[in-house]
């Protein structure tokens, strides 16, 4: 019989482990149990012999619904009246896609607004040079 290494596997700093193993593994991180928010994977390999290999893998739930802020943004500095538009939204059941309320709803962007004002100015010079060319 071969020898294998063991594995442990936690979450944060918990006690009680997810599961142990016998090397390789195969296993499903089921997120909807954790909080929202930064957590880390905890790995504990034991080799035969006893000796230990530990890895952490930070990752980070979003579970609940996505939030969309525009109009500020973190720790920005900002005086008078500012407009913010805040958009939340849940991914559903994962089964079936919804259209609305899918997307962030955004503002429209100045470099769209600078090139409809550059190209509706060419388009009335070209009108006029055009109207009055002999």
């Amino acid at each position: 019989m071969e020898d294998r290494s063991s594995v442990i596997i936690f979450i944060d700093d918990e006690q009680q482990p997810v599961g142990s193993f016998k090397s390789p593994i195969n296993f499903e991180l089921d997120t909807r149990k954790l909080v929202d928010g930064e957590h880390f994977l905890r790995i504990v390999s034991k080799d035969p012999q006893g000796k230990e290999g530990i890895r952490k893998i930070p990752f980070i739930v979003r579970n609940g619904p996505d939030i969309s802020v525009e109009g500020i943004k973190e720790n920005e500095v900002v005086d008078g009246v500012i407009p913010i538009m805040v958009s939340a939204y849940g991914k559903g059941d994962q089964k079936v896609f919804l259209i609305e309320g899918s997307e962030t709803p955004r503002s429209i962007p100045g470099w769209v607004w600078i090139g409809h004002i550059l190209f509706g100015g060419w388009a009335i010079y070209y009108l006029i040079t055009q109207l009055f060319q002999k």
